[in-house]
Parts: structure tokens; sequence; C-alpha cells
């Protein structure tokens, strides 16, 4: 009842509410993004959604036009140079996954719910397995997020992806209470830039 009805209506709801009110942002930031580095404004990526379907997922350009596509930021030498000066606030204020809300309203993702991977990062899909976590709709933010984001080993981020699911699947007023959970705190971990490493260290977890 919650995952299918309750949290797709709220996800609908908010998402579509989101796109108005953040209509004159998106303006701004598209055109700063455009005067850095010309180019397309938005940034289009194979991702991996509920029960391992591909879909395309948005966000704003913080990366050169030169930059790699379709790989993981932690498998790129020196990051760094990539990244243009716009997409350095960008990425520390989570501003460039503000698109995304077009991929909620639409169904491909969930406002909570593990990070899509990359279709290639076959290490982190593997492990979610263990957990069902592939098997739940992606998030614009989740548990893992919230308790580590890029400094978590992959074989940590599946395990928190995991607790999440666990707490979904049970429903009722215990799964909503763990997505408000998640959505509120986003906004303090996103305000303090908690977890944002780039090229995803894995520091938080090693023994």
């Amino acid at each position: 009842m919650y995952e299918g009805f309750i949290k797709r209506a709220i996800d609908v709801m908010v998402s579509f509410c989101g796109i108005i009110i953040l209509a004159l942002l998106y303006g701004f930031l598209a055109i700063i993004i455009w005067i850095d580095d010309p180019g397309p404004v938005f940034f289009v990526q194979k991702r991996i959604g509920k029960n391992k379907i591909p879909f395309s997922m948005y966000k704003f350009r913080s990366m050169k036009m030169s930059a790699p596509h379709n790989v993981p930021t932690h498998l790129l030498e020196n990051p760094d140079q990539y990244i243009t000066r716009v997409g350095t606030f960008l990425r520390k204020s989570s501003l460039d996954e503000l698109p995304q809300i077009w991929n909620i309203l639409i169904g491909d993702m969930s406002i909570v719910g593990p990070r899509p991977a990359l279709w290639n990062q076959e290490d982190l899909l593997a492990e979610r397995d263990k957990y069902g976590a592939n098997d739940v709709r992606p998030g614009l933010t989740g548990w893992a997020q919230i308790n580590g984001r890029d400094e978590l080993e992959i074989a940590e981020k599946a395990r928190l992806d995991g607790e999440y699911v666990r707490v979904l699947k049970c429903g009722g007023w215990d799964a909503f209470q763990m997505d408000a959970k998640c959505f509120l705190r986003t906004f303090a971990c996103v305000a303090k830039q908690e977890g944002v490493v780039e090229g995803g260290t894995g520091k938080k977890g090693r023994p």
C-alpha cells in the first residue's frame, strides 16, 4: 500500500510543485552553466532503475564538454580537471541534481531511495542484489546519502541501501518515517556539504 500508492502519490505531488516553484532557479542556472562552458545545459546519463531497467537520468552539466561520458567520477584520473567553475558550486551544493525532479515526476525515480547506479557499476549493482536494493525505484536522496554519501565504501553503501529497502517493504508508518527522515536530513547534509568527496574515495567505513 505505502510503496505502491502512497509513496508514488507523494512523489508526483512534490515533484510537480517543485518544478513550478524552482522554474526561475532552473532558468538562472541554465544561463550561468552555458556562459561558463558553452554547450548543452543538461547532462543525460544512462542509469539503472527499478528491477535493473535502464533509464535516462537528467542533471545540470557540471563537467566540461571534453570530459569522458558515462565514466564514474571515482574512475577518472584527477576528476577536478574536468569540472567547470560553476560545476564545482553545483556539485557541492547538490544543485546539479535538481533536474531529476523530472525523473521523479515521470516515474523513473522516487524522492527517496538508493541512488541510481551507472549501467557499468557492476560492483555496486552486485552488492545491492544481496539486499534487494535493485528492486525498488532509485531516489534523489536516500539512507546511504545521509549517512556518508561519497565517503562510503561500495559494500557499506549497499548495506545501508538494504536497510532502507527492508523498512520500505514493511510499509506503514515506519516506511513513511524513514522517507521523511531521509528527506529532511538531506537539507542539513547539503548545507554542511557532508560526504562530498570528488571521486568517491570511500574513506568512511574503512578499517
